[in-house]
């Protein structure tokens, strides 16, 4: 498995073009995972709100709860 220094040392290696190419590339993919998580966790929520393991609240009684935190 790769460490953070040698991917480093090894994107350095390659021509600014290609850097720049290969981190647009990273980017989108990150996004694309970030994505896919959320994606996973509204599902995740939807399922356990109809199976009754959620409730819902009104907006103003979300905030209260929160500025007791």
């Amino acid at each position: 498995m790769a460490t953070i220094d040698s991917a480093l040392s090894e994107f350095m290696q390659l021509d600014f073009n290609t850097r720049e190419m290969l981190l647009d590339i990273m980017q989108k993919r990150q996004t694309e995972a970030r994505r896919e998580v959320i994606a996973r966790n509204a599902k995740s929520g939807l399922r356990d709100y109809r199976a009754g393991k959620l409730k819902s609240e009104s907006a103003l009684a979300l905030i209260q709860r929160l500025e007791q935190l």
